[in-house]
Formats: structure tokens, sequence, C-alpha cells
């Protein structure tokens, strides 16, 4: 039975999907969830601790579903390029299906979109949602899911394929910062190469 909380994250959601932002009303918002306007502000004290819990929900489901990709491909048999091509893939699909992801991948948000809350995957007072700093949080996850699904031998280096894994996936995020016709098996391709290529070299 899902929480009012999780219930609510799904009303906004559903909100934002089919307006602006600005035109999303806390009083729609829980007659959507079906709970009172109480019950809304006390969960997220505001709009903005709304939209900022929205953003972190459907980031970290991004961030995990990256882990899991490349942790089942790993699972499969695919060797640690592959997997990171898996993960890859995920990206890019999930860029093009949700735009709350692809302005945190991006860094842009526009009026279309709730802000993440100020201190979200910050360090030293970077902006949460800045690409640089996302990129580097779905770089760790994933090679943590990788780690994680028993997929790695034991000599393999977490470092190196650390090092390897940001320039596959910061790759992948360069086609979804700047898109050209490339499929995404393609760009996939690109990446697995670039991983296996660096990996060979350590």
């Amino acid at each position: 039975m899902p929480t009012a909380r999780e219930t609510l994250l799904e009303a906004a959601h559903e909100a934002v999907g089919a307006q602006p932002w600005t035109g999303v009303r806390m009083v729609d918002v829980a007659a959507s969830a079906g709970v009172s306007r109480q019950t809304l502000y006390n969960e997220f004290g505001s709009k903005e601790g709304l939209g900022a819990a929205l953003v972190d929900r459907l980031v970290e489901g991004f961030l995990d579903g990256a882990a899991r990709a490349a942790a089942e491909a790993g699972r499969k048999g695919a060797d640690p390029a592959a997997c990171c091509a898996a993960a890859a893939a995920w990206m890019l699909r999930t860029a093009r299906d949700e735009p709350i992801v692809h302005a945190a991948l991006t860094g842009c948000w526009g009026a279309r979109m709730p802000l993440p809350a100020p201190t979200r995957h910050a360090s030293a007072g970077a902006l949460p949602g800045e690409p640089g700093e996302l990129a580097a949080v779905l770089c760790d996850r994933t090679v943590a899911g990788l780690a994680s699904g028993g997929a790695l031998s034991p000599a393999t280096s977490l470092p190196a394929l650390g090092r390897a894994y940001e320039a596959g996936l910061r790759i992948a995020l360069s086609y979804v910062v700047a898109p050209d016709d490339s499929r995404d098996d393609d760009t996939c391709g690109r990446v697995g190469e670039v991983v296996r290529a660096l990996l060979a070299r350590q």
C-alpha cells in the first residue's frame, strides 16, 4: 500500500507532466492524491519542498536504474565495458523519457520543472543536478552496483574501473547534452570501445 508521501509524489509527477511547474497548485496535487492539503504541507512543508522531493526521487531512481542495468549485464556474462554500455543505454533512454532527469543531467532547469534542493548531490557549494556533479555520482553508483552484483573478478582494479567508467559515461552524457542522429546502439558501442581500451591499458 503506497504511503501518503508516495501517492503525493506520484500526483505531483503527473501534474508536472501535464503543465509547467509554475502552474501546478498544491490543492490540486492533494486532491489528486486523495489527501488533505494539510497532509501535503505536513509531508513537504511547501511547494518548493514538494518539487525538490520529486526531483530527488526521480534522480535517485535514475541512479539506481543505471547501477542495476550494469549489474544485470554483468550477471548475464557481459564484460565490464559492455556493462558500462548497458548503463549508458539506461541513461540515454531515461533522459529521453523523463524531462526532470534530462534537466538534472544537462543542468537546464526551466519553468516547466521543479527545482532540486540546494544540497542535492552537492559538495563545496556545487549546484545539485549540475552535470559534472551528477556524472560523478552516476559513475560511483554504477561501479558499486557492478561490484555488489558479483560480476567482477577479484583481480579487477576498482580505481581503474572507476576511471574508465567515468570516461565512458561522460561520453554518453555528451549525447544527452548535444544529441545527434546516432542510434543508441551506436553510441553505447562507442562507450564500450572507450572503456575496453582504457581498461586494456591498466
